[in-house]
């Protein structure tokens, strides 16, 4: 009987910037091995486009993803929460693993301010990956 896989969810409020290229990263560089959601409290009518440009750049297409509302289901369906350093609130259920990311906010910002996110969210990616796969 294979592992189950991990289930990761990130959220930020307008789900349209950060948590958007963290799931889109874990997505690819998990290559299947976790279950990705992202969500934000209130989100945006469509992806930040200076984030999809950036996601671009380094080979990940985002331009299809839409941002979805947080549920209490995508909380209680995930193994880890994550946050973006927006401070949003978010269900609090026991067993599950939270974390806050302190990222700078992209909403506004063109490409070149939206790399050095997009990097450092690569990095926070690879290290929990790390800590996800099976010792």
């Amino acid at each position: 009987m294979p592992e189950p896989r991990p289930s990761v969810l990130f959220v930020c409020v307008h789900n349209a910037g950060r948590s958007q290229m963290a799931a889109a990263f874990l997505t690819h560089l998990s290559q299947g091995r976790v279950e990705v959601r992202s969500a934000g409290s209130a989100p945006a009518d469509s992806v930040n486009p200076a984030a999809v440009q950036a996601m671009t750049e380094v080979g990940i297409d985002i331009a299809a993803e839409t941002p979805k509302v947080l549920t209490t289901e995508a909380v209680q369906a995930s193994d880890v929460v994550i946050t973006m350093g927006c401070g949003d609130t978010c269900p609090v259920f026991p067993g599950k693993t939270y974390l806050d990311w302190t990222l700078e906010d992209p909403a506004g910002q063109g490409v070149e301010a939206v790399r050095p996110i997009r990097d450092q969210i690569e990095q926070h990616v690879r290290s929990l990956l790390s800590d996800l796969q099976p010792r």
